[in-house]
C-alpha cells in the first residue's frame, strides 16, 4: 500500500529542486505558493507546499507551517515531511527545530528523524559536524551568510537550541553496518525518550539507510534534499508511472532577476551582462520604491522583445554591507526582494514570459507580486532543477534558482532554456 507525501519547504528554489527531482522519478509533484491552491486542485502523487519560513519570525513560521499541514491532511496527504536547504540554513531562533516540534505534536507525539547535507554536492553530516564543501561549515563561506550565518558546525547542539527537547544522533558508525543496526539504535534512541535524532549524512549510503528507516517507521521527517527525495520515492512504491511528463513552454520575451547577493551571484550576472543590457538597482537610493522600480521598467520597455535584459540589485560585498548598515540585515534584504517583485510584475505586464530568477527569497517575493499560486515543475535535467511553468494568471515559464548555487553563465543557458 502507498502513502501519499506531502511536503512543506522552507522556499521556493528548494521546492522546485525536489520536485524536479520526483518529475525525473516519474511522480507528479506539483508546487503550490498558497495553501487555498492546494485545497483548489489537489491532483499529484506528492504534494509540494513551498513556503518562505527560512528566516522569518518563529511565530509567522508556525502560522505558515500550520496552514499547509492542514491543507496537505485536507488533500489526503497521510505524511507531512519538512524540507531545508542542504545546509540547514537557520539560526538559533529556528526555524527547522520549530518545524520539527510542531510537526511531530501535529502527528500525536511521533519521533523526528532529520537529516541534513547533501552529499553529492560535497555538503555532509560526521559525527554531527556539518561541512561544506570539504570544510567546517563554521570555516566555509556559509558563516558570512548574511541573514543565517553557520557559526556552529556541531549540528546536535546547534539545533537543540531550536528544538523543546536535546536532539540526539544516529552516526555514520552506525549507519554504515545498514538497515538493521541502524533500527536497533532507532527504536533504542526512541525507547529511551528521545524525541528529535539526527542521522549523519557522510556519504550517499547513509543517506540510502536513513530514507529505509523514514520508510519504515511513523517518524516525522525534517530533512534536506536528498532524504526528502528517497523518501517520497520510497512511500510512493509503484505509484510512479516513470514516464517524464512534457509541459509546453510559453512563448514571448525572456529577463533575468537577480535578488541574491555575494560573490556567485555576482560572476552570473556579469557574465549575463556581458552579452545583454543588464541594470543594477541601487537599494540605498533615496527615492521611494515605486519611483525606482518605474525607472527601471523604463529602461526596460523599449528593449523587451528584440533581446533579453536583465535586472539586479546591488551583489557586491561593499553595497550590500552599507545597505544593511543603513536598514539592517533583514530591512536591506526585503527592500531588494520588493523592488525585484516589483520590477517582474511590470515586465510580466509588458510581455516577459520567460523569466529567470536569482535567489531563493527573491523567487518567493517575485511568484508572490506574479500572482502564481501553482506551478507544474519540469524534470531535472542538465542545467539541474528549478524551471517550471505556471498557467495562471497569464502563462509563464520560469528558473527560480538558489543565487549560490550554478556556474559563471547559468543565467544565459536557462533563459536559453526557457525557450518553446
Amino acid at each position: 500500500m502507498t502513502v501519499r507525501l506531502g511536503i512543506i519547504a522552507d522556499d521556493f528554489t528548494g521546492a522546485l529542486l525536489v520536485a524536479g527531482k520526483l518529475e525525473a522519478a516519474g511522480l507528479r509533484s506539483p508546487v503550490f505558493f498558497d495553501p487555498q491552491a492546494i485545497t483548489d486542485d489537489p491532483h499529484g502523487d506528492v504534494l509540494i507546499f513551498a513556503s518562505r519560513t527560512r528566516v522569518i519570525p518563529v511565530d509567522e513560521a508556525e502560522a505558515i507551517i500550520a496552514s499547509g499541514s492542514t491543507a496537505l491532511e485536507a488533500a489526503g496527504c497521510a505524511r507531512i515531511a519538512y524540507k531545508a536547504c542542504a545546509s540547514f540554513d537557520s539560526t538559533e531562533k529556528g526555524n527547522i527545530g520549530l518545524a520539527a516540534d510542531y510537526l511531530s505534536d501535529r502527528a500525536g507525539g511521533a519521533p523526528v528523524l532529520m537529516s541534513a547535507g547533501f552529499p553529492i554536492y560535497n555538503v555532509t553530516v560526521h559525527q554531527g559536524y556539518m561541512f561544506y564543501r570539504s570544510r567546517l561549515v563554521s570555516e566555509s563561506i556559509k558563516r558570512l551568510d548574511p541573514l543565517t550565518p553557520m557559526t556552529d558546525p556541531d549540528l546536535v547542539r546547534f539545533l537543540s537550541h531550536q528544538t523543546r527537547t536535546p536532539v540526539a544522533l544516529l552516526p555514520h558508525s552506525v549507519l554504515i553496518r545498514g538497515i538493521d543496526p541502524a533500527r536497533q539504535e532507532w527504536e533504542k534512541l526512541v525507547q529511551s525518550g528521545v524525541r528529535h535524532v539526527l542521522a549523519d549524512a557522510s556519504d550517499d549510503g547513509d543517506v540510502d539507510v536513513t530514507v529505509q528507516l523514514a520508510a519504515e517507521s511513523s517518524a516525522v521527517v525534517v530533512a534536506s534534499d536528498p532524504l526528502i527525495i528517497g523518501f517520497a520515492i520510497a512511500l510512493a512504491g509503484e505509484r510512479a508511472d516513470h514516464k517524464v511528463h512534457k509541459v509546453k513552454l510559453p512563448e514571448g520575451p525572456g529577463a533575468v532577476l537577480v535578488g541574491s547577493v555575494g560573490p556567485v551571484a555576482t560572476e552570473q550576472f556579469a557574465q549575463f551582462s556581458a552579452h545583454y543590457p543588464g541594470l543594477t538597482l541601487n537599494p540605498l537610493d533615496e527615492r521611494d520604491e515605486a519611483a525606482i522600480i518605474a525607472s527601471a521598467l523604463e529602461w526596460a520597455s523599449p528593449l523587451i522583445g528584440s533581446q533579453p535584459v536583465g535586472i539586479s540589485t546591488d551583489t557586491s560585498a561593499a553595497g550590500v554591507e552599507q545597505a544593511q548598515k543603513a536598514m539592517g540585515i533583514i530591512g536591506a534584504a526585503r527592500r531588494a526582494e520588493r523592488l525585484i517583485a516589483g520590477v517582474a510584475a511590470g515586465l510580466r505586464d509588458r510581455g516577459v514570459r520567460r523569466m529567470v530568477v536569482s535567489g531563493g527569497e527573491t523567487s518567493g517575493a517575485v511568484v508572490a507580486a506574479l500572482g502564481i499560486r501553482r506551478v507544474h515543475a519540469l524534470p531535472d535535467g542538465p542545467l539541474g532543477s528549478g524551471f517550471c511553468v505556471a498557467d495562471e494568471p497569464v502563462p509563464m515559464s520560469l528558473f527560480l534558482k538558489s543565487g549560490k548555487l550554478g556556474t559563471p553563465d547559468i543565467l544565459l543557458k536557462s533563459l536559453e532554456a526557457l525557450k518553446p
